[in-house]
């Protein structure tokens, strides 16, 4: 009898140890922040900075019956440089001493080849630095500009200097902070824009492409799983 209870204590053990893995809810968390820190290495960059970004005019800063859906395509993509030569003014102090650890670029111009813009995905260590981050740039002057522009050779982009940045947007989502800045093809240099539709469709712009690439960045990560079973 102690012989077969052995036994059964024996097969017990194995069959638990052939159970598939559950992970805690704590565990959980842990494997989601991990997928999320290794996004901008694991994405594709055509997926973080797609072909072509639709943003949108509302319909009623037209006076119109319906939003004005416009496109920007993509004219070039830098690799993986320091967060202070992305960067420009108190912005690269804020990044430094947040611990930004890389910066993904690229360039986009709107369908007339009239603007262009450049958005920037900062690397942060958490995302309570991003957020910080972020809060530090929406306190200072509106008039600064935080994103140095990616010039982009043999296309409209390729004059686009930082003394021809009009306006700039800031985001974040998870430990990523995500910048963007537009001006004109011709190089006019920074100046008041007198014509609010081109100031409103700046705005939309830069806007549509830091909406784009939080998405890509942001998305929930798939809850974790384990080998030969459905879930955890």
């Amino acid at each position: 009898m102690a012989g077969l209870a052995g036994l059964a204590a024996s097969a017990v053990g194995i069959a638990h140890q052939l159970l598939p893995r559950r992970f805690t809810p704590a565990q959980r968390r842990a494997i989601s922040a991990w997928e999320m820190d290794r996004r901008w290495r694991a994405l594709p960059a055509g997926k973080i900075f797609p072909a072509a970004v639709t943003y949108t005019l509302p319909a009623e800063k037209l006076f119109a019956t319906s939003n004005l859906v416009l496109n920007a395509s993509r004219l070039g993509i830098s690799g993986a440089t320091r967060c202070a030569s992305a960067a420009s003014g108190a912005a690269v102090r804020l990044l430094s001493s947040h611990d930004c650890t890389a910066a993904l670029r690229a360039t986009y111009t709107d369908s007339s080849d009239s603007l262009v813009a450049t958005i920037t995905v900062a690397v942060m260590p958490s995302e309570s630095a991003a957020r910080t981050v972020v809060s530090d740039l929406h306190g200072l002057d509106a008039g600064q500009m935080v994103v140095r522009p990616l010039r982009i050779p043999g296309t409209p982009a390729a004059k686009f200097s930082d003394a021809d940045r009009q306006l700039s947007s800031t985001a974040s989502v998870g430990p990523y902070l995500i910048l963007a800045t537009a001006g004109f093809t011709d190089a006019r240099h920074h100046l008041r824009i007198p014509d609010g539709y081109l100031d409103m469709e700046m705005d939309s712009l830069v806007k549509g492409l830091v909406q784009e690439a939080s998405s890509s960045l942001g998305a929930t990560p798939p809850a974790p799983s384990c080998p030969g079973a459905p879930g955890c």
